[in-house]
């Protein structure tokens, strides 16, 4: 049987605040050949391997464990795809960046992702997830240019906030907006434990989603 092929139909280009009514897993895949085919618009999370992303996803889309959360940072190098409301595509990219990971599989992971970058029409924006704790590294810094270079829109989300005061997390935030080249009004500030940070990440999810 064929793989499944969602309709657009029926998405509005209107501004709408997002009513979430569904989230499932579609199927995890590692080359093109195997992603679903969706004319849905989708955007993808990335970030490493220890910073929170499904935590941030879950919070999201108001689920407990629809993406699942490892205690061993980097296990999972697949390309995850869930389908929301039926109308567009969540997609939750490999973590990168941690040391215990095999060589081998770190090898994977720049291929695997940048293959999806530039194959997958139907991507609207890219979530890059950093901890506000960190200077962004040399794989969040590749990522963005990746992302610049294909022409990607992309929402800058600084996760774990609570875990910072709000002096620090100022700090912070301008040492990250310096070193990634970008205005801190473009910072999303996120915390998955406060929720702090959920609707503004929707609001602009939306805008690209359904412009």
């Amino acid at each position: 049987m064929p793989p499944a092929v969602y309709n657009t139909a029926k998405i509005s280009t209107r501004w709408y605040r997002l009513e979430l009514k569904s989230t499932e897993f579609i199927k995890s895949a590692v080359a093109p050949e195997h992603y679903p085919e969706s004319d849905l618009p989708e955007v993808a999370f990335a970030g490493r391997s220890n910073v929170g992303k499904s935590s941030l996803i879950n919070t999201l889309v108001n689920r407990k464990s629809l993406v699942r959360t490892s205690r061993t940072p980097g296990r999972t190098q697949l390309i995850n795809f869930f389908l929301v409301n039926g109308e567009f595509v969540l997609t939750d990219l490999p973590g990168y960046g941690f040391a215990s990971v095999p060589l081998a599989v770190k090898r994977t992971w720049g291929p695997m992702i940048e293959t999806y970058l530039e194959r997958r029409k139907n991507l609207r924006c890219v979530v890059l997830i950093l901890d506000v704790r960190r200077v962004p590294s040399a794989e969040d810094r590749l990522m963005l240019q990746w992302l610049r270079n294909y022409s990607i829109p992309v929402l800058l989300v600084i996760n774990k906030c609570d875990k910072v005061s709000r002096n620090e997390r100022a700090r912070q935030a301008a040492v990250i907006a310096r070193t990634l080249e970008v205005p801190v009004t473009e910072l999303v500030f996120f915390s998955a434990l406060l929720k702090e940070g959920r609707d503004t990440l929707w609001e602009r999810l939306e805008a690209m989603l359904f412009q």
